[in-house]
């Protein structure tokens, strides 16, 4: 199975190099050209994973076209951009994995429903799970959860993907998949709040309980399995995300609990924190379908710049309830 990679950030890198076991031939899409060179003359992605050889199984360009040949490509375009790669590319019925975590803006759709409005005739997967790109790079052991509704299909894609230290747990549940993703975005970005603002382990423990209570109400509302948001998709990482600063969304948390400002915490190109993207979308969704979640309500009043301290005192003066409430 040739595997093309759409996205030449660090997670896409990432997942090339896991492609590339073997000596398997891979092919990367990147928009950038130094990415491009640095791959194809040094076997390396200087500009979004330095340090981390890569395999010389892996090239690059920067032609969509030249994955029309692929017999299954991995998305990893940022979630907002997804629509618009995935429209110039003749996909047809090759298989789509998703790997992307957000929830596209104005449309308020999961990526695989846009993967299916954009290319009806694909077959899609969704591959999520606790991961930092640099250490599955780096061959560490790591577990993801390959969600496919074709059996045979996700069969053959776990074969291809899989090696000694990435495990991937199948599953049919895309949805759950990839709520999980998304919604671990945003909650991660709160934990780090927690961090800057120097709120203590308690606080950030209670944060991330209630946070995957929020994640839980809202991915059965959008039709996910419980079970899904208790794995390694769901539960596995937003546990991750939520306690390091290698997460680009814990990392935009800290600043902000540091009272620095959302937009210079985000001006920098090699720290995208989808977290930022999909806030104000999940929190639209939450609203329109009457779910409340107000760790998402938080977070989108500090990205809008309100003080963290009134941020805090809002969450703290919120009504007493039942815990499964």
């Amino acid at each position: 199975m040739r595997i093309g990679v759409i996205g030449g950030g660090a997670w896409g890198t990432a997942l090339a190099q896991v492609a590339a076991r073997g000596g398997e031939d891979v092919l990367l899409w990147a928009r950038e050209d130094e990415v491009v060179e640095s791959v194809n003359t040094r076997h390396r992605n200087d500009l979004f994973l330095s340090g981390v050889p890569l395999s010389p199984s892996i090239r690059a360009t920067r032609a969509l076209s030249q994955l029309s040949d692929r017999d299954a490509l991995l998305v990893v375009a940022p979630a907002q951009h997804v629509r618009g790669v995935l429209s110039q590319l003749p996909v047809g019925t090759t298989p789509l994995v998703l790997c992307a975590k957000g929830i596209e803006a104005g449309t308020k759709l999961l990526v695989g429903e846009v993967a299916h409005q954009v290319a009806p005739g694909a077959p899609l997967a969704v591959l999520s799970g606790p991961t930092f790109a640099h250490e599955v790079a780096a061959g560490k052991p790591t577990a993801v959860t390959l969600a496919c509704e074709d059996e045979g299909l996700r069969a053959r894609l776990a074969e291809r993907l899989a090696g000694p230290a990435f495990r991937t747990y199948g599953s049919a549940d895309l949805v759950g998949a990839e709520i999980g993703g998304a919604v671990k975005n945003v909650l991660a970005i709160a934990c780090g709040v927690v961090e800057g603002a120097g709120l203590g382990l308690n606080a950030r423990a209670a944060l991330i309980a209630r946070g995957f209570a929020e994640m839980t109400r809202f991915g059965l509302a959008r039709g996910a399995q419980a079970e899904t948001l208790t794995g390694l998709s769901g539960l596995g990482d937003l546990v991750l995300t939520c306690s390091s600063t290698n997460s680009r969304n814990f990392s935009l948390g800290l600043g902000l609990g540091q009272g620095k400002q959302a937009a210079a915490l985000l001006a920098d190109r090699k720290t995208v924190a989808e977290g930022a993207f999909t806030a104000p979308v999940l929190r639209e969704a939450a609203r329109d379908a009457g779910i409340d979640m107000p760790v998402t309500e938080a977070v989108n009043a500090l990205l809008e710049g309100v003080p963290v301290a009134q941020v805090i005192e809002v969450l703290l003066s919120r009504p007493l309830r039942e815990e499964m409430a």
